[in-house]
């Protein structure tokens, strides 16, 4: 018997007993792909960074592993704009063969890939981007959100600022896209209608060079001024803010003093009052064990994007353990990520709606120096809130998705 007769023998027998064998469990032989869109340049990347620090934290402390099989990342920048993230979601899908994707960062790219996403019918946990109408008018079935709609935690915003400070007038300015946008009409529509009145908006664009032309512009005669910025863009306005002599309070969405950037301000920071699903101050166990580890492994706190690529992990993981580690049955694997129940993170509990949005515990914070550093400590806790507010989600999804133009606004001033 020849050695070559003797190699054909044993090729066919491996190759029938390969082909005894399910795909499926051949298929679990294989790591679990996971794509994750960022942004590592531009004003955005700060956000981007840290939502790298979040997922490989995750997966460094499983081992790279979920439910037995290994699990390998698949980082791709996008470039922080809607063309970069098409691209890459479909180099991801296509090439990489991912079997989920984790990101974008931004509501614009998010927005970009809906579309792909249905045809593709790949999985997509949303870390960050919080478009309105991803998880409301046009829910996405194969799209689901760790973080929160865009104007979430800002409806607290407008309830805090017109109860509970007796605020009366205020002005925005925010950046103008569809962030900047729903950030802004969560707080006006709840403010106004608690009372108050947004007296003036001004939106500079994303990529503006100096917010000195549109400081300039404020109203002084409000109480407070309502600051709506993403990734840099609150480090820049707030220090020109004070550079500018303005002494009004105020305000913001979460990202505007995220601790992604508050590491990089200085007293220009103090006293600004922000809402968002997260904060490195919260007073639990699990917050002090996760923040311990983020300042050791990355020497800063954690903050909205750290947590909200964090959990999309955590969610993966509850929907990888319920499909016994089957992430090819791509339908069941969807299912398990829309249904994961109570899930328990460094924010506290949470549980996804019937649109895919995290209903959760929403924190008004203050940015205050502890320790020798700037952190966001909590001044209200408002637990169990979805993205509709008090408001009935029928009439709510009647009305326009949030923008510019709506709520409209009634009380600006010349």
């Amino acid at each position: 018997m020849t050695r070559n007769f003797i190699r054909a023998a044993i090729c066919a027998l491996a190759a029938l007993a390969s082909s005894a064998i399910p795909y499926s469990v051949q298929a679990q032989g294989e790591p679990i792909r996971i794509g994750f869109l960022t942004v590592r340049t531009g004003p955005l990347a700060a956000g981007g960074r840290q939502m790298e620090q979040g997922i490989e934290l995750f997966l460094k402390e499983r081992n790279h592993t979920i439910a037995g099989r290994k699990v390998e990342l698949v980082i791709a920048d996008t470039g922080g704009n809607p063309a970069g993230a098409k691209t890459k979601t479909q180099e991801l899908v296509e090439r990489n063969k991912v079997h989920v994707i984790i990101g974008p960062l931004a509501a614009f790219e998010a927005i970009a890939i809906d579309d792909y996403i249905k045809q593709a019918q790949i999985p997509t946990v949303s870390c960050s981007a919080a478009a309105e109408d991803l998880t409301q008018r046009k829910p996405n079935p194969w799209f689901v959100r760790t973080s929160a709609s865009s104007g979430q935690p800002n409806h607290p915003v407008g309830d805090y600022a017109a109860k509970v400070l007796g605020y009366k007038r205020v002005a925005i300015i925010a950046d103008d896209f569809a962030y900047g946008h729903e950030t802004a009409a969560g707080f006006q529509r709840v403010f106004e209608d608690s009372g108050g009145k947004v007296v003036q908006k001004l939106w500079p664009p994303l990529n503006v060079a100096d917010y000195g032309s549109y400081i300039g512009q404020l109203k002084t005669n409000v109480d407070a001024v309502y600051a709506g910025f993403a990734g840099a863009n609150g480090l820049r306005f707030l220090k020109q803010y004070r550079e500018y002599g303005m002494k009004m309070p105020v305000l913001g969405s979460a990202t505007t003093t995220d601790e992604g950037i508050l590491k990089q301000m200085g007293d220009e920071a103090l006293g600004v009052i922000t809402g968002g699903f997260y904060a490195a101050g919260i007073d639990t166990p699990e917050n002090h064990r996760f923040v311990g580890v983020v300042n050791k492994e990355y020497g800063a706190d954690p903050g909205y994007y750290t947590v909200g690529a964090y959990s999309a992990g955590l969610l993966v993981e509850i929907a990888v353990k319920a499909v016994g580690g089957k992430v090819e049955n791509k339908a069941a694997f969807m299912k398990a990520l829309r249904n994961p129940g109570t899930v328990k993170d460094p924010r506290g509990d949470w549980k996804l709606d019937e649109y895919g949005n995290p209903v959760q515990t929403m924190y008004v914070r203050k940015v205050e120096r502890k320790g020798g550093k700037l952190v966001n400590t909590v001044l209200k806790a408002y637990p169990n809130i979805g993205q509709f507010w008090t408001y009935d989600p029928k009439q709510f999804l009647a009305s326009p998705v949030y923008s510019r133009d709506f709520p409209p606004a009634k009380n600006i001033e010349p």
